[in-house]
């Protein structure tokens, strides 16, 4: 049989034949398998690890980590091609590549509906009722104050929404409890999955999910961004990948989960079934909460190809498993919804992975007029693709690299005046995930924008900056590279 769509091991042939996979044997699937994964999140250029041979497993039980975490894996993943000689695209090649893309993605998904079939290898063994074990796959625990071992990294969690029967795929943490017959999902507050899972509660008394642990990454892209509402996940992902996904449909809850998929599970949600849960270590960098009671799935049925291989994509302090992916990723849907808006002078948008992708974002414009970089950046904090976990939108001039950290820090440095230039919102969309929010508190959070772009009045007569012409700067690059190198 041939390997499904969104296979997860035709990625990682794929991503070998890039050179960017790293074979680890003999880690121990506690703490020390995340420590590894957590070093090379933080090479120079951070490679894709592939463990096996995990302490206390057979060989052939694997976990892949870093599976999008570079220019050329994630353009393999999100489909992108290469550049015109066939290399791969780099940082700036990818996001060029991704303008417009998201839209154009969600417009055209329901032209991919998910594609039934009735064989694929996952369903190669069926587990059901006790004999139903997480715990026969090497689930890490990924940090050393993590409260157990997280199953849910990369998944894709599906659930549907009980009026409309739309499907969503969503990426939750998922802590393996009851010696691995079950296992908590905390689905983010205000996401499509949480949402879905609340409707099914109140009507039904119960809420049908299913869970996929290994697939193409595409999912995991997928399942972390603001697809729009009522836009399956995996529609999204025909789109992306320019055919139809085929899916399982599990038995018990009518779900559908990819057929390219390594692990799945099914079961149900109900309100008084919990579980304590976490903390876990997040991607803002810090353990989340204390341990508190969290929806307990009750898996009535698992499924498993032959070797499954589960795909982790761990959070915690930046750069982490997916930081890399969700700048890229934010940073070109932030610059299409302002374009979209019809704001003119925009040139670049990006959300910085030293703030998870989400809370610190830069935008630089070409100025049209007076307000004209407030305007911008009250858009940006508050557009769809920014508004969770926003804390920080900086306008600067189209002369900066918003990319580069340093030249934004310059920028705010030096055309900002803090008494003017910063305004505070309150009140934004924010998440019992921040560590700024006290225990108990509603999840609002407050977000400034700085202005760090020259007054408009002193364009003018503003001081020169001090460097040389950018041509000139390319032409002396050219005649004396080798005598810099």
């Amino acid at each position: 049989m041939s390997e499904p769509l969104l296979s997860l091991r035709t990625h990682i042939e794929e991503i070998e034949k890039l050179g960017e996979l790293r074979h680890v044997r003999g880690a121990h699937w506690d703490l020390e398998l995340g420590a590894i994964a957590e070093v090379s999140y933080g090479m120079a250029h951070p490679p894709a690890v592939l463990f096996d041979e995990i302490t206390g497993y057979r060989a052939g039980l694997r976990v892949l980590t870093g599976s999008t975490g570079s220019a050329a894996r994630l353009a393999r993943t999100l489909r992108l091609g290469t550049r015109p000689d066939g290399a791969p695209l780099d940082d700036e090649g990818v996001v060029d590549a991704l303008r417009a893309k998201p839209s154009q993605w969600a417009a055209r998904a329901r032209d991919f509906p998910a594609l039934p079939v009735g064989d694929a290898p996952l369903l190669a063994n069926e587990r059901t009722g006790d004999d139903v074990d997480l715990l026969a796959f090497p689930v890490p625990r990924w940090h050393s104050h993590d409260g157990g071992r997280f199953v849910g990294t990369g998944c894709f969690v599906v659930t549907s929404d009980p009026e409309t029967g739309t499907h969503n795929g969503g990426c939750y943490r998922m802590e393996v409890q009851d010696e691995g017959r079950s296992t908590t999902i905390a689905a983010v507050p205000g996401k499509h999955g949480a949402q879905n899972i609340a409707a099914w509660l109140a009507k039904e008394g119960r809420a049908p999910v299913a869970v996929s642990f290994g697939h193409d990454p595409l999912l995991l892209v997928l399942g972390g961004t603001e697809v729009p509402r009522g836009v399956s996940e995996l529609e999204y992902a025909g789109a992306v990948a320019g055919e139809r996904v085929p899916v399982v449909t599990m038995p018990d809850t009518g779900l559908p989960v990819p057929a390219g998929a390594e692990i799945a599970v099914e079961g149900w949600l109900t309100a008084d079934d919990l579980r304590d849960e976490g903390p876990f270590g997040e991607w803002t960098g810090y353990y989340s909460g204390r341990r508190r009671p969290c929806l307990n799935l009750r898996i009535t049925r698992l499924y498993h190809r032959d070797d499954p291989i589960l795909l982790g994509a761990p959070p915690g302090k930046p750069p982490h498993d997916y930081s890399y992916m969700r700048t890229v990723m934010k940073s070109a849907m932030i610059h299409d919804e302002l374009v979209s808006m019809g704001v003119a002078g925009v040139t670049k948008a990006w959300a910085h992975e030293s703030g998870g992708g989400r809370l610190f974002v830069a935008v630089s414009i070409s100025q049209r007029h007076p307000g004209h970089a407030r305007q911008v950046a009250h858009l940006a904090a508050q557009c769809p693709a920014a508004a969770y976990m926003n804390r920080y939108v900086v306008v600067v001039d189209d002369d900066i690299d918003v990319a580069d950290l340093d030249q934004v820090i310059w920028a705010m440095s030096t055309r900002s005046d803090p008494a003017r230039d910063i305004e505070v919102m309150r009140q934004g969309w924010g998440s019992k995930l921040d560590p700024m929010l006290p225990e108990g508190e509603t999840a609002y959070n407050s977000r400034a924008i700085i202005d760090a772009t020259i007054p408009w009045e002193r364009r003018e007569d503003f001081p020169r900056v001090a460097q040389s012409d950018p041509a000139e700067l390319a032409a002396v690059r050219r005649r004396w590279a080798a005598a810099l190198v």
